[in-house]
């Protein structure tokens, strides 16, 4: 089963954020352009043709957000959306943030399509 078939799991705090290698790990299973920026979050800059499109990128990663209950920061600009997800009980990684990636990735690809 595929990260983005994966349902996140809600953090209640206590876990400890995930080990480097399995960052790594899981990094090589999402599309390319996801990095850990210097917070340790998981972030990836989509591109759109216009700010339309990018907008309804937004709306539909808002939607999944939503669904899975757990919330990425978007920040949306003319022509591109960054993406930034942590699981903010424990100001780290989860399994959870790769699964809300892979899905952003998902609907990138239905949107690019």
């Amino acid at each position: 089963m595929s990260l983005a078939d994966q349902k996140c799991v809600p953090c209640r705090g206590g876990v400890p954020p995930l080990e480097p290698a399995k960052v790594q790990e899981l990094l090589g299973q999402l599309d390319a352009g996801w990095t850990v920026n210097k917070d340790g979050h998981l972030e990836r800059t989509y591109t759109f043709p216009n700010f339309a499109k990018a907008l309804e990128f937004v709306n539909t990663v808002g939607q999944i957000a939503e669904e899975e209950g757990h919330h990425p920061d978007l920040h949306l600009a003319w022509g591109k959306c960054k993406v930034e997800v942590w699981t903010h009980k424990i100001n780290g990684l989860t399994e959870s943030d790769f699964y809300l990636a892979a899905k952003a990735d998902r609907a990138f690809a239905s949107h690019a399509g």
